[in-house]
């Protein structure tokens, strides 16, 4: 019998302040950082001398990764020395374990640090699941049966809009075109849009040559950042009009940063220039605003759900008719049940999902919750497309791979979580070189020494 032995943490941050990569409105210099978690087993590992383990983290931007870390650390008893068979048998059960804890929801509930935490114990419990079945994530959830799907979720708050009965009805609706489908996604891969472009602290000269790399290198859709100043976006958005041409898609995010009426007169003034959705207009709790906002600047469509802590939001927001996208974000929730939930409300009520990946290493592990989606519930790829950043994925074992603006179906086994054992050195705060004699940064305050 194999045994979790213990939690390794890891507090991994990188230096994207210095470049302003990842800047917006709300966040105008991050340093991209994540609180990383590594769960050892001491089962042997089947590709490796070394024991099998799940790997997952929460991303955060700079200060404050620490809080995040001890959140998880606090949840180490309720796998340490358990069985691994026994966890791997009934995720679902873990799931709910977690989420229904009385002081650990006293501190939530369904929201904040320690809902991010269970998520990152949750999400590495399935990467080790999915290590341990040899098969990447998405085809390990997209092989099991519709009734297993359903068991990984917990209904609860959920029955006036989705019913176990209604969702199992969802997932036997697609059951027998799964194979096809997990071919075509092999073969063709999922549509990705590009970031890149569009950060807002980046001059228009840089904007406007990562457009341009980004149409020579296949998307179909960027994405820039608005919000700090209305003549600045209205300069920006025409200028990346003029660069992709009439016929490539332009999204635009202004990361939170308006109130209700603001949002609206804002996002008329660029409505000229055909944005393809307005991402995060308002506070991610605001249902009503939301909903008032995007009945206000019709037809421009509203995306958001990057910072949606829970499923229960994305219900009413769905209800309310507020989203015409959900932006599904694979550490903000409860782990990978929370998100199988999030998608099958998607479904139900007709939204396409295109998840939010703007982080370090949210487009590793998104991407698998995607491509679930289409294998084995939406069963199409029309209207849905994953993010893209092009930075630090090289500090990823599994790294994801954009071609020809898709994303390529991983192959290899676990969730794509697992960083470079030298990136952990390096990165590791604030002793790690990269940090132990850098410049103080916006994201993590003075010099270290």
């Amino acid at each position: 019998m194999s045994r979790v032995l213990r939690f390794d943490l890891a507090d991994v941050r990188f230096p994207t302040s210095l470049r302003l990569d990842g800047s917006d409105a709300m966040n105008p210099s991050p340093d991209y950082s994540a609180a990383y978690l590594v769960v050892r087993t001491d089962e042997p590992g089947s590709a490796s001398d070394e024991p099998l383990a799940g790997h997952a983290y929460v991303f955060t931007i700079g200060r404050g990764n620490e809080v995040q870390l001890a959140a998880i650390r606090a949840l180490e008893p309720f796998l340490a020395g358990r069985d691994v068979d026994e966890i791997l048998a009934d995720l679902g059960g873990l799931y709910r374990a977690l989420v229904s804890d009385s002081p650990l929801r006293w501190l939530g509930p369904d929201c904040g640090v320690v809902h991010m935490a269970i998520g990152a114990v949750v999400n590495a419990c399935w990467d080790l699941a999915a290590r341990r079945a040899g098969k990447p994530l998405w085809l390990l959830l997209a092989d099991l049966s519709p009734e297993q799907v359903v068991d990984l979720v917990d209904f609860r708050y959920l029955t006036d809009a989705l019913t176990r009965d209604e969702a199992l009805g969802l997932l036997e609706q697609r059951a027998a075109g799964k194979a096809g489908r997990a071919e075509a996604l092999r073969r063709d891969g999922y549509p990705a849009y590009s970031t890149a472009p569009g950060w807002l602290g980046y001059s228009d000269d840089i904007l406007a040559t990562l457009c341009a790399q980004a149409v020579q290198d296949g998307f179909t859709q960027v994405k820039l950042k608005v919000g700090s100043r209305l003549a600045d976006d209205k300069r920006r958005f025409a200028l990346a009009r003029a660069t992709v041409g009439e016929t490539v898609g332009i999204a635009i995010d202004a990361n939170q940063v308006w109130d209700v009426p603001t949002a609206i007169a804002w996002v008329r003034e660029l409505a000229a220039l055909r944005p393809v959705w307005i991402e995060e207009p308002t506070s991610p709790f605001d249902i009503l605003g939301t909903a008032a906002i995007r009945k206000g600047i019709r037809p421009v469509p509203v995306a958001t759900g990057e910072h949606t802590p829970n499923r229960i939001i994305f219900k009413q927001l769905l209800q309310a008719g507020a989203i015409d996208v959900m932006q599904i974000d694979a550490c903000r929730v409860a782990g990978v049940n929370e998100n199988l939930a999030n998608l099958l409300l998607a479904a139900k009520f007709g939204v396409p999902v295109c998840p939010h990946a703007g982080g370090v290493g949210l487009c590793e592990l998104v991407q698998h919750l995607a491509m679930f989606d289409y294998v084995a519930l939406a069963g199409t790829m029309d209207g849905r497309m994953i993010e893209w950043i092009d930075h630090l994925h090289e500090h990823f074992t599994d790294p994801a791979v954009v071609t020809a603006g898709r994303y390529q179906a991983p192959a290899a086994p676990g969730a794509s979580t697992q960083v470079r054992p030298e990136s952990l050195a390096e990165f590791s705060f604030p002793t790690g070189p990269a940090w132990r004699d850098a410049p103080a940064t916006p994201g993590n305050g003075a010099r270290l020494r």
